[in-house]
């Protein structure tokens, strides 16, 4: 993150946000294997829509980090939306499409996204402050 944009906010608030950029660095390049490498992506028959968005997050992931590092709010905004809806999907798979009984990779994987997620909308109200809001016109 560049010092000059972040050496206003404090050193808790840069690592929080830094976390949360190597989340969503992450989450793209797993997002990536998965679609170049279909034999790392999931192994249940998933239903088109729950595919399209596991795709999307090859778009999703990369654009939250990059407005995160650019101390833009909506870069949170974003990533919390990302990270809720990433935990509902990955619960839906892995809970009611996953015939499976007890832990499997994919459930604890749900439970971490759902902890990240978790934290960074618990966290967002005390983050906001130091984003930058967007340019509002004035007539």
């Amino acid at each position: 993150m560049s010092a000059r944009r972040w050496g206003s906010a404090p050193l808790a608030v840069r690592c929080v946000v830094a976390a949360a950029v190597v989340v969503f660095a992450y989450g793209t390049g797993a997002h990536v294997v998965q679609l170049l490498l279909p034999q790392f992506g999931p192994q249940l028959a998933l239903p088109g829509w729950l595919t399209v968005y596991f795709a999307s997050l090859t778009l999703w992931d990369p654009l939250a980090a990059l407005l995160l590092v650019a101390r833009r709010v909506e870069g949170l905004v974003l990533g919390c939306a990302v990270l809720v809806t990433d935990a509902a999907a990955n619960w839906y798979a892995n809970y009611v499409l996953d015939p499976a009984v007890g832990v499997t990779p994919g459930r604890i994987g749900q439970a971490v996204i759902t902890a990240l997620a978790v934290g960074l909308v618990a966290l967002s109200p005390w983050l906001s402050p130091w984003f930058a809001r967007p340019m509002v016109r004035r007539r």
